[in-house]
């Protein structure tokens, strides 16, 4: 059992570290701010005060932060976690990303560990807080084919889904498939509830009859209710939904695709963030429509 070492504990990830813990692996764990990180300590878990501190202490660090720039800084930087990395001559280290982001800095970030004797991984999730609290996620992988192997028993220790996708970058390719699908789905959710909601109907009955047709989506049975109830509270905020439509379009651009769903989703997620919801989770998209 290797020791862990976990760096990001916000909604999705301090629910995930909770599961290391409960499987029983020793964890080291560093946040920007640290009682965010309490929860997790008040279980054992060991505090280090940078990413470099949780590197020196871990064979395995797992991160999942904010933005590709903090992905950045958290890995590569002066105070990052390959910089921590130790020698071992049974172990290569391993550095997991869990973080949405670039999979252009996925394979600059697998080129870095190679030559430090250090193996990568890209490994984001979809499954929202729901999915990290209840372990269920679906975890797409990218990067050494052998450390995605040998952290088996950790993944199946955080979701329910786990898929090898190929080298650097190609689990995070598999999550901008993924967004751009959970885009489609918010804008079409949203627009059917506003359209609805202006033929007053009883939205509880809509739902009742479209969720077990066609129709049904995840989106519709976890993001419909919370609308109704009137709860925007983050499950996945919308500043960072944003951010991954905005990857989504670069990397299309650079393969000559053109995703008009996704450019319209993105217009509309950036205003929502204009009006305020920046911080609100991506359901709240259907009140800017109702406005």
């Amino acid at each position: 059992m290797r020791t862990i070492g976990w760096i990001g504990t916000g909604i999705m990830g301090c629910a995930m570290a909770g599961h290391i813990l409960k499987a029983g692996y020793p964890l080291f764990v560093f946040n920007r701010t640290k009682n965010k990180a309490q929860p997790l300590l008040d279980r054992g878990a060991v505090w280090c005060q940078s990413p470099r501190e949780v590197a020196e202490n871990a064979g395995v660090v797992f991160h999942i932060v904010g933005y590709p720039a903090d992905v950045r800084e958290v890995i590569l930087g002066q105070n990052g976690t390959l910089n921590g990395m130790q020698p071992d001559s049974e172990r290569k280290g391993i550095i997991v990303d869990m973080t949405t982001s670039s999979p252009e800095l996925a394979v600059e970030i697998e080129a870095e560990c190679r030559k430090r004797d250090v193996v990568s991984l890209d490994a984001p999730v979809t499954g929202g807080d729901v999915g990290a609290k209840n372990a269920a996620l679906s975890i797409m992988l990218g990067g050494d084919k052998a450390a995605a192997d040998e952290l088996m028993p950790v993944w199946n220790v955080l979701g329910k889904t786990v898929v090898y996708h190929g080298p650097a970058g190609s689990g995070q390719h598999a999550k901008m498939v993924n967004q751009t699908l959970l885009a489609g789905n918010m804008l079409g959710l949203c627009e059917a509830l506003v359209y609805a909601h202006g033929a007053g109907l009883d939205l509880e009955k809509v739902l009742q009859s479209i969720s077990t047709g066609a129709a049904g989506s995840w989106a519709l049975s976890n993001m419909a209710p919370r609308i109704l109830r009137g709860d925007y509270a983050p499950g996945f905020i919308i500043e960072h939904f944003v951010k991954d439509l905005r990857i989504v379009l670069a990397e299309a651009k650079r393969m000559n695709l053109q995703l008009r769903a996704a450019e319209l989703a993105e217009q509309l997620y950036a205003a929502a963030e204009a009006q305020g919801y920046a911080k609100s989770g991506s359901q709240a998209l259907y009140k800017v429509l109702e406005r």
